[in-house]
């Protein structure tokens, strides 16, 4: 056998999803890199006029998964467990935790932590700002971008793809949640096309992050003094021992491998965080971080649909900041949002949401008061040591670590982090693409990490070589468009999927098999597998209700109440058993047939041979309040008696609590 035939049989991979996505990646890749101004100003174009147009659609949706996930945590459903009712998390909170936050934001917070509190600070939106408004807006601007939103964009089809992943056993992949929409057709082409969407957009975001993240460690060896230069050559050794390093952890497995390096990297983030509040402003970063938390709080509703429609002069700063975060997050939510659905089994809907939405939430807004007002705060004391260098992004945190004691120490721990950082994004990315591409069917072999893991290598440095970098990063904004119209419709998906669940989970024996006591029991399987007609129906008023109406109307007339049974005939029959009042209603205990429509499912079910029709037909009671009751078809004649009983003792129980008058009140009599 050859080896192209040995790695076929062992491939994972699904040609119907894997093909169209790499055929497409490489496309824009090469358009990319060979004319990388044509592609830049083509692509800048679009992304521009879909900014234009739709950054109303980009800030409803972000605060509608907001909204949306806030209502599931605080009902009912948040109960729901992520897997069998059973099922423990696989992970201690703390690791959880750790793993969430490196897959989510970990590169982003070293390279914007001090570079946008201090881009904001020095070109505020609003003009004609104190310095204090321009310090309070530049923070809550940045916690706007970094905060509950952004987690609410990864929440939302991470929480899609765990419960549809975990509770009703689907494959871990994007279509997963749209089984409530697609069933049966979910292996087929609506399914391949929401899976290669998702695929095209995790691998243009990983691409683009991780080639802004050799630069941003390249920036930190450069500051070191380790190197000094930006070439080529030092970029592309970067890339490479970091993916080989992201590659060996990813054939480790996500449960070693991005575990153990998040937990590090937590403590060392957690080491560097402690030495800048130390080092820096410390009393003044305390009551920063409770007014930022207040003044973000206030204005969360606020800032969740400002679109600027009446200032349209601020228009160009809203694309050019919240719709690219919002853009940027959700390129990223499949990536992220698979990662967070495959460490979060065992959970319940209520912990995941609070725990995806709060605690790394929390943790930026500390982070970015920390880093992001410290470096307000020194460039204010050096008169714009930082704002003089907040054109060059990658420098900022380093030439802010100049500023501060022992800022060299400061800067190799950093590196670390990034370094670290940049190595978890590709492991949980290598994991990730495996999944999507095999549609979630079980471990892939260790070729195929092997091979995404070059492939990301390959388009990274062949973009930065080029200098197409910036037009892939525009290609993933456009691509992030229908991805965040796919999880609108995720979102309905999911809460479809919720209601079933809810309904399934809370379904009661029928009132006629809360009675049985193990007698006749072949006669009562007999009725359970072969469906009702009409004429079983009919059947079942004459010689079961008939007989028992009547004997009920007997013994209430010895007992002096006036009771009385009526049989209407026609093509849906009904009985009822009533008791006349004078200053109460009347009590009524009736029968009808009602038809139900079955699931396609059970119809089409070769192993239930006795269900060929569509509908089946049940006695279903009602009662004199209006109440739709129950199906009695197994009750016996002694059982619907009692049943009949239970429910007249009901009624009169309720009648002599005065409290309840407004329902056990004769009201036509009374207004004659």
């Amino acid at each position: 056998m050859s080896l192209y035939q040995q790695l076929r049989a062992t491939s994972t991979l699904k040609a119907p999803i894997f093909m169209p996505t790499v055929i497409f990646v490489l496309l824009v890749t090469v358009f990319c890199s060979v004319f990388p101004e044509q592609a830049q100003i083509t692509l800048n174009t679009v992304k521009q006029s879909i900014f234009t147009h739709f950054s109303w659609f980009y800030i409803l949706a972000g605060s509608i998964f907001f909204l949306f996930l806030i209502f599931l945590c605080g009902s009912r459903l948040g109960d729901i467990r992520l897997g069998a009712d059973n099922d423990e998390p696989e992970f201690s909170f703390t690791s959880w935790i750790a793993m969430l936050f490196a897959a989510g934001m970990g590169i982003g917070l070293m390279y914007f932590g001090v570079a946008e509190p201090v881009l904001h600070y020095v070109k505020p939106v609003q003009e004609n700002l104190t310095e204090a408004e321009r310090m309070k807006e530049a923070m809550m601007t940045t916690f706007y971008h970094w905060g509950i939103h952004a987690w609410a964009i990864y929440a939302v089809i991470a929480l899609a793809l765990a419960y549809f992943g975990f509770r009703y056993k689907l494959p871990l992949t994007v279509r997963s949640g749209f089984y409530p929409l697609l069933k049966n057709n979910l292996s087929g082409f609506w399914g391949h096309l929401i899976d290669i969407v998702a695929l095209c957009s995790t691998i243009f975001g990983l691409t683009t992050t991780l080639g802004y993240g050799a630069m941003q460690v390249n920036a930190g060896f450069n500051n070191l003094g380790l190197i000094d230069s930006n070439s080529f050559v030092v970029l592309a050794v970067i890339m490479i021992v970091s993916m080989m390093l992201a590659v060996i952890s990813a054939i480790s497995g996500v449960g070693k491998g991005v575990k153990i390096l998040s937990e590090t990297n937590l403590v060392l983030g957690g080491l560097l965080l402690i030495f800048v509040i130390i080092a820096g402003p410390t009393l003044w970063l305390f009551s920063g971080l409770t007014e930022n938390l207040g003044y973000y709080f206030s204005s969360l509703l606020e800032l969740s649909f400002r679109t600027f429609a009446y200032e349209p002069e601020h228009q160009s700063w809203l694309s050019g900041w919240t719709i690219l975060y919002w853009s940027w997050w959700a390129s990223w939510a499949p990536f992220v949002g698979m990662f967070i659905a495959k460490i979060s089994k065992g959970r319940t809907i209520r912990e995941f949401i609070l725990g995806v939405l709060f605690v790394p939430s929390l943790f930026n807004i500390l982070w970015m008061t920390s880093f992001g007002g410290s470096a307000i705060w020194i460039d204010q004391q050096t008169h714009g040591a930082l704002a003089a260098i907040s054109d060059n992004t990658e420098a900022l945190l380093f030439g802010f670590f100049d500023q501060l004691p022992f800022g060299q120490i400061a800067s190799v721990i950093a590196l670390l982090v990034i370094s670290i950082f940049f190595i978890t994004s590709a492991d949980s990315g290598i994991f990730v693409l495996n999944n999507m591409a095999s549609q979630g069917s079980g471990k892939a072999p260790k070729w195929q990490s092997v091979f995404w893991g070059a492939l990301l290598a390959v388009l990274g440095l062949s973009l930065l070589y080029s200098g197409g970098l910036a037009s892939l990063q525009s290609m993933t904004l456009i691509i992030a468009l229908p991805f965040m119209a796919i999880m609108l419709v995720l979102c309905f998906g999911l809460w479809k999927g919720l209601m079933v669940d809810t309904q399934y989970s809370s379904k009661k024996f029928t009132q006629g098999s809360v009675l049985w006591t193990g007698e006749n029991w072949k006669e009562r399987l007999e009725k359970i597998v072969n469906p009702t007609d009409r004429k079983d129906i009919r059947r079942f008023l004459n010689q079961i209700a008939r007989p028992a109406f009547n004997d009920l109307v007997k013994e209430f007339l010895e007992h002096g109440l006036n009771a009385q049974m009526n049989f209407i005939d026609g093509k849906n029959p009904k009985i009822e058993f009533e008791v006349v009042n004078e200053n109460l209603r009347n009590f009524l205990y009736g029968i009808r047939l009602q038809s139900r429509q079955l699931s396609d499912l059970v119809v089409d079910d070769d192993n239930l041979p006795n269900l060929e029709e569509s509908k089946i037909y049940e006695p279903i009671t009602y009662f004199f309040d209006g109440r739709e009751g129950y199906d009695v078809q197994y009750m016996t004649q002694e059982e619907l008696i009692v049943d009949v009983l239970k429910q007249y003792e009901r009624f009169m129980n309720l009648a002599m609590d005065k409290s309840h008058n407004l329902m056990t009140a004769d009201v036509e009599n009374m207004a004659e």
